[in-house]
């Protein structure tokens, strides 16, 4: 197949690697290049495309590729290629993804959206292989996720399965960015705990990051303890209902959030198994691939081309 280029628009972070396909069908995952750059602040669909476009060529370095996957942060049609919208960054309505990449970089593109290439990823290559059932989450900018079921990735009737992130634990709860109130989203994300633990402070909005909650709480400031604690519980709680309803064999998780120290995953997975049904049996564990994983699922998409 030649060079793979995988893509991945994420929602702060624009990343982007290179593949020879003959490595890694050797089961060598080794990127033949490989960056990640952040999005402006006040960046918008135009800005990102153009940044992407000029990563996957400087890493190409004047090479063709002969295969292009894309992760997008957001719903994506992976039948038509078409980007629905960015709940993080603006311009991204109704974008026809796939036609632009495909005449940038004359090459076929597959595009789907960054929970289910990393579900995809982790299944073929991660912490999902061998398993027919499975549910990757994505905790970091938002909270997303995919379905592996049957062996087959699974994205619904029209591309919008998956979405945990917008499950409501808290009826009552804070309101969301796509207008409900109390989504996993609200209380589990990066951004909406330290807009959370800023308020509590009553400090900038901007001197705060999600990695800040997490250091916060492990020195023990009880604002900072409380909201991490508030949002793993949430995410059990999502984790909970989705297998109710769908009983996989594991769930992966992954995203800067995960990596929130011990105290989080055991509340994480002691709320998750608190709301499960007791025959429901399934494990929580991190996923394998880390950040890459949607970069990895970009490029399983490729291999049936």
């Amino acid at each position: 197949m030649g060079l793979i280029l995988a893509l991945d628009f994420g929602g702060t972070k624009l990343t982007a690697g290179v593949v020879d396909a003959a490595v890694y069908h050797a089961h060598d995952l080794i990127w033949q290049a490989h960056k990640r750059v952040y999005s402006p602040a006040d960046g918008d669909a135009q800005v990102d495309l153009a940044t992407m476009a000029a990563l996957g060529r400087e890493l190409l370095a004047g090479e063709r590729a002969t295969a292009v996957g894309v992760s997008f942060g957001g719903p994506a049609d992976y039948h038509t290629g078409v980007v629905r919208l960015s709940h993080h960054v603006s311009g991204w309505e109704d974008v026809p993804l796939q036609q632009r990449l495909a005449e940038l970089f004359t090459a076929p593109v597959r595009i789907d959206n960054d929970a289910n290439t990393a579900a995809l990823g982790e299944w073929r290559f991660g912490a999902g292989q061998g398993l027919a059932d499975l549910l990757y989450i994505t905790v970091s900018t938002g909270v997303g996720g995919g379905w592996i079921l049957g062996g087959r990735p699974y994205r619904g009737h029209n591309g919008m399965a998956g979405e945990i992130g917008h499950t409501a634990v808290d009826p009552n709860g804070p309101v969301c960015l796509c207008g409900k109130r109390g989504c996993v989203e609200r209380f589990a994300s990066g951004p909406y705990m330290s807009a959370d633990l800023a308020e509590a402070l009553e400090l900038s909005g901007n001197e705060i990051t999600g990695q800040d909650v997490a250091e916060m709480a492990a020195w023990g400031e009880e604002a900072a303890l409380l909201i991490l604690q508030r949002g793993a519980w949430a995410l059990g709680v999502g984790i909970g209902n989705a297998a109710n309803l769908m009983n996989p064999q594991r769930v992966i998780l992954g995203g800067g959030v995960t990596k929130s120290g011990p105290d989080w995953w055991e509340r994480v997975r002691q709320t998750a198994r608190e709301t499960v049904l007791p025959q429901a049996q399934f494990d929580i564990v991190p996923a394998a691939l880390g950040d890459d994983a949607p970069l990895w699922g970009a490029v399983a998409l490729m291999e049936n081309m």
